[in-house]
């Protein structure tokens, strides 16, 4: 999975190393979480294609229950193919399953391609969003 994490412009410079400590570590506080779901894409036993899915109960629209999802990854000799398409109905129908009314996800202003695999599946880009990194010693 760190792997298909790497496979990119982006994910190249952020995700590259030998130390796999944090994933292992986040991989287990997201299984103590429960709400948090990493799925996995296999074809004859080659992990081909990830995502992470979380499931948010909020108090707007209505007290709604939402999905968000992450990191999709399809690994690169296969882009093009329906994988992701695939990756994200998956991701729709077990958002339904566990009482979603909203599915929502973000994606790098400069991943172009990714933006119109979006549109194509019927996402819009409803929001203007921010991210502010936070020091270490600010972390709980």
């Amino acid at each position: 999975m760190v792997a298909l994490l790497a496979d990119d412009v982006l994910g190249a410079g952020r995700e590259a190393g030998e130390d796999m400590v944090p994933y292992l570590a986040a991989y287990d506080a997201m299984q103590a979480e429960g709400g948090n779901h990493l799925i996995l894409g296999e074809i004859d036993g080659r992990v081909v294609a990830t995502y992470q899915l979380t499931f948010i109960t909020g108090l707007s629209r209505r007290a709604s229950r939402r999905a968000q999802v992450e990191s999709v990854r399809v690994v690169s000799d296969l882009r093009g193919q329906g994988i992701g398409a695939q990756l994200m109905a998956d991701a729709e129908a077990r958002a339904l399953a566990a009482g979603c009314s909203l599915i929502q996800l973000t994606t790098q202003r400069t991943r172009l391609d990714a933006h119109r695999f979006y549109d194509r599946l019927g996402y819009e880009p409803s929001h203007f969003g921010y991210k502010k990194a936070l020091a270490a010693e600010h972390r709980a």
